[in-house]
């Protein structure tokens, strides 16, 4: 009976991988182990009479509303073609140099990271538009395939991202717990401001990594990554930038509006996010690509979106308060208190459970499922919140690319011409992969890369 908790925790798993919906998998898993644990009378049922106030306090939550706002933003500038058109002027700037299909892929989903922050999106979007292209131009379908997937997934890191958003919410309610379990009954809080600022710089980081990896492949490699045929590129370098600067602008402006209202104190997160929902909406109508059935497809798409994540993290509160009914809380404390190697034994450990749980579960489910749990026991430990939070998110990031299951892949291969195998994807991102654990290792062995830019601003 002891380990009642660890036993939930491994049902959840199993049904999570039968495919059964997250959202009821996990209340429903949770709701059979509290009516066992009654019958067995181990468990409290104050614990489930503790659910309404939780329920209660998602919907007051007003950090929450940014993320059907920036899920609108992201749809709405997808349908908008702004990736279409910044590919071609970037493809058109870098198209005369080795590797220049590459370059700009990875800087185009860059942008789009930073103006939408949704990775199926991005990584569709690009596979559409650039994969075609690429194999036109004789590059090796494993390294497009993997520029494209990891240039994808950069709205995991590149704020706004609704990772971010999530784990902002998740990562401030652990850290008050974890104040709260060592006596400070004035506990301070972790903003979405803060995990934004904190992100920003290794989320360039890691940008610079990929364009360094293309270089040089493209250098030692050239067969790999030749030298592209842009059609209808003009030769006239100032009408390249001249096209290149209107492409560019919009977004820019757009994300200056977003990022920099809120890391200048001067908006909210959500007031942000609604800024950029308009924003988006006047760029489509610019592009003349905001007619009503446009419009009402897009507030179909978010009002799915925001449903799946608003039922699993409904699911994900009932979890946890059955979770912690059984003690699952102490038993966490106490293998990661026994582990050898003290605080980074304790990282260490949990980083590659995330990272493991990352080739099964969706970046959701294990933000509200295993950062509850793991989260106030670290951050008790006299760890950074800001420097946890981005670790976790540049985590579950690579959780994205890594096979066999990782989302990425699979909305690239949902796109991707019939002689593009599976296992040349596998193969093109596995280099990527690698540069994400060592940007992984590099934040963890310089925090303040995570932790300055925060400082700086808000303290």
């Amino acid at each position: 009976m002891d380990y009642m908790a660890l036993w939930l925790f491994l049902a959840v798993f199993a049904v999570l991988l039968s495919g059964y919906p997250v959202a009821f998998a996990l209340s429903g898993t949770a709701l059979g182990f509290a009516l066992l644990g009654l019958h067995l009378d181990v468990f409290d049922a104050a614990f489930l009479n503790a659910l309404p106030n939780r329920l209660y306090g998602i919907m007051n939550n007003t950090t929450l509303i940014a993320v059907p706002l920036f899920v609108f933003m992201g749809v709405m500038l997808e349908k908008a073609r702004i990736a279409e058109t910044l590919l071609q002027d970037i493809a058109a700037l870098f198209g005369s140099l080795r590797g220049g299909l590459g370059i700009a892929v990875t800087l185009v989903g860059m942008l789009m990271a930073a103006s939408t922050g949704i990775v199926g999106a991005t990584v569709v979007t690009m596979g559409l538009l650039s994969l075609p292209t690429m194999l036109r131009n004789h590059y090796d379908p494993a390294v497009a395939c993997g520029a494209i997937c990891a240039s994808g997934t950069l709205g995991q890191i590149i704020p706004p991202s609704i990772v971010l958003v999530l784990l902002g919410d998740v990562i401030s309610s652990a850290y008050q717990q974890a104040q709260l379990d060592m006596g400070v009954f004035a506990p301070e809080t972790v903003s979405v401001g803060d995990l934004f600022a904190g992100a920003l710089l290794p989320g360039i980081g890691l940008v610079l990594l990929y364009l360094l990896y293309i270089v040089i492949t493209a250098w030692l490699r050239p067969g790999l990554m030749p030298v592209a045929e842009i059609p209808d590129r003009e030769n006239d370098t100032r009408s390249i930038f001249r096209h290149l600067l209107l492409s560019l602008l919009p977004p820019l402006l757009l994300i200056v509006a977003v990022l920099g209202s809120i890391m200048g104190g001067l908006a909210t997160p959500t007031e942000a996010a609604s800024v950029g929902a308009v924003g988006a909406m006047l760029l489509a109508l610019v592009r003349g690509q905001c007619t009503l059935q446009i419009l009402r497809q897009v507030m179909l798409d978010t009002t799915r979106v925001t449903s799946m994540v608003f039922m699993i993290l409904i699911g994900a509160a009932l979890f946890s308060l059955v979770f912690r009914g059984f003690g699952g809380d102490d038993l966490v404390i106490g293998l990661l208190s026994d582990l050898p190697g003290g605080n980074f034994g304790a990282i260490f450990t949990v980083m590659l459970v995330m990272f493991l749980l990352g080739f099964v579960l969706d970046f959701i489910e294990i933000t509200f499922v295993i950062v509850p749990i793991v989260g106030p026991v670290l951050l008790a430990m006299g760890i950074d919140p800001v420097w946890l939070g981005i670790m976790i998110a540049l985590n579950l990031q690579t959780s994205f690319l890594t096979p066999p299951f990782g989302f990425a892949l699979f909305y690239l291969r949902g796109v991707a011409p019939a002689e593009v195998t599976t296992g040349q994807i596998y193969r093109g991102v596995a280099p990527f992969i690698a540069i994400q654990l060592l940007m992984l290792a590099i934040l963890a062995s310089y925090p303040r890369l995570a932790t300055w830019l925060p400082a700086v601003l808000y303290r």
